[in-house]
C-alpha cells in the first residue's frame, strides 16, 4: 500500500503552531466567548422587564433576572393552585418540589435582609 506524499499519515504530520500562532488563537477564542456572554446578557436584558436600555451591568441583569423569574414562579404557583381548587387536574403543569422550596427560601432571605 502506498500513500500520498500530500495526505497526513497520523497527527504528527501537520506543522506545529509556533507561540504566537498558539497566542493569537487563545486570543480569538476568549474573545468569542466573551462576545456570547455579552450577548446572552444583551438578550436576557431584552426580555426582563424594566432592563430594557440600561446601561449593561451583568450584575444587574442577572438579580433582575432571578427577581422577575421569582415572581413569575410565584404567580403560575397561585394559578396553579386557583386551577386546583377549580378541580382542574394540574400535573403536567406543576413545577418540582425543589424548585418552588428553592424559590422559596431565596424569597424568604430576601425579606429578611430587606428587614435589617
Amino acid at each position: 500500500m502506498t500513500t500520498s506524499p500530500t495526505s497526513p499519515s497520523g497527527p504528527n504530520d501537520r506543522p506545529r503552531l509556533t507561540e504566537a500562532q498558539k497566542k493569537e488563537n487563545h486570543i480569538r477564542s476568549e474573545q468569542k466567548r466573551r462576545e456570547a456572554i455579552r450577548e446572552g446578557f444583551d438578550r436576557l436584558a431584552s426580555i426582563v422587564p424594566g432592563m430594557e436600555g440600561q446601561g449593561r451591568s451583568e450584575a444587574v441583569v442577572l438579580e433582575a433576572t432571578i427577581k422577575f423569574m421569582q415572581e413569575k414562579i410565584v404567580e403560575r404557583q397561585a394559578l396553579i393552585e386557583e386551577a386546583k381548587a377549580k378541580g382542574i387536574d394540574t400535573t403536567e403543569f406543576e413545577l418540582e418540589a425543589e424548585t418552588i422550596k428553592a424559590v422559596e427560601a431565596q424569597l424568604q432571605r430576601q425579606a429578611l435582609e430587606g428587614s435589617r
